[in-house]
């Protein structure tokens, strides 16, 4: 009966064992699966979120100066034709 008892014991201490090789080969997988897609991503020019805006922002900023630009052309032209 003891002998029964001890190879139980055996048993479960290998499979914990076995476990815990399976859980650190799983960790180990996502790891390299997450550099991958780091490195496929990288390669698709993607920008990041800050030179996103900073270059939202310059757009805006030229957007509005050419627009107060038409605007004195117009003001120019209307007093002009006046003239």
């Amino acid at each position: 009966m003891q002998s029964e008892n001890r190879l139980f014991e055996d048993f479960a201490k290998l499979l914990n064992g076995a476990a815990g090789t399976i859980a650190g080969v799983g960790r180990e997988a996502e790891a390299a699966t997450r550099e991958k897609a780091k490195e496929w991503i990288g390669g698709l020019d993607f920008v990041s979120r800050d030179e996103f805006e900073a270059v939202k922002a310059i757009a805006i900023a030229a957007r509005e100066e050419a627009d107060a630009l038409k605007a004195r052309l117009d003001a120019l032209e209307a007093g002009k034709k006046k003239g």
